[in-house]
């Protein structure tokens, strides 16, 4: 894989999986857009990591629900480095485990928002930057293939949509943009640090054909490979990284 002289968007680049997202593209050349929402630490050091070794990067913070700082990002990423070639979309989140009888509208927009709307925005602002043969990768879910675990309904149903916006956009953008998706399973992240039980991760690592959690690093490798032109023929795929958890 080699970006050299290419640049990427990252959003939710300061933590986990979209941190080392924004250092592996780094490693492989690119000069790296880096929004955040809370993560300011992870962000700031990465572009101190990446301009120590001699790469270019900034990071901005930034709520990918709101218009107005998707533009900025975007308008930012412009200025610093002319072009967009590449937008990897980590954004997104859980928010908190409720069930259908618990419910809110207030709730199930916030889902809505946080997955979809970040990624829907973040999508139409790039696309006028975007240059030929570019990519478009996003973080969908098993939850998009099994529904969740409970109190997940909100989420498996974004995540869901996520894998049909994937395949809507691989056929409304090409040839010229390439638009995949990667479904996640248990991935050691503070996602599963927060919503799920200690026992239920080492339950599901258990059962799982290779006996442990994901790595952010690995999803990270996994998208950056369906970003890069190594992964020229493929678009509109949802692809599994789940140890084997599930199969589809």
């Amino acid at each position: 894989m080699n970006f050299k002289g290419k640049t990427a968007i990252v959003t939710g680049g300061g933590r986990d999986i979209g941190r080392a997202a924004v250092m592996e593209l780094a490693a492989q050349g690119a000069n790296v857009a880096i929004n955040y929402f809370a993560s300011a630490d992870g962000a700031e050091s990465a572009v101190a990591e990446i301009k120590a070794a001699g790469g270019n990067a900034f990071a901005m913070q930034g709520d990918m629900t709101k218009e107005a700082d998707v533009k900025a990002l975007v308008a930012k990423t412009i200025s610093e480095f002319g072009q967009i070639d590449t937008l990897i979309h980590v954004s997104g989140g859980l928010l908190k485990r409720v069930t259908m009888d618990e419910m809110t509208v207030d709730h199930w927009n916030a889902v809505m928002d946080v997955n979809l709307t970040s990624f829907v925005l973040a999508v139409r602002e790039s696309l006028p930057h975007m240059t030929e043969n570019s990519s478009i990768v996003s973080m969908a879910s098993q939850a998009g293939r099994d529904g969740g675990g409970p109190g997940a309904l909100a989420y498996g149903a974004a995540k869901g949509a996520m894998m049909t916006l994937t395949r809507g956009l691989a056929k409304e953008l090409g040839p010229k943009i390439r638009v995949n998706a990667l479904c996640a399973g248990m991935i050691d992240t503070d996602f599963h640090n927060i919503f799920t039980k200690p026992e239920v991760r080492t339950h599901v690592a258990n059962i799982t054909p290779l006996k442990r959690e994901g790595t952010s690093e690995e999803v990270a490798k996994a998208l950056v490979y369906l970003a890069s032109e190594d992964a020229s023929f493929i678009t509109g795929a949802n692809i599994d990284i789940n140890g084997g958890m599930l199969f589809s």
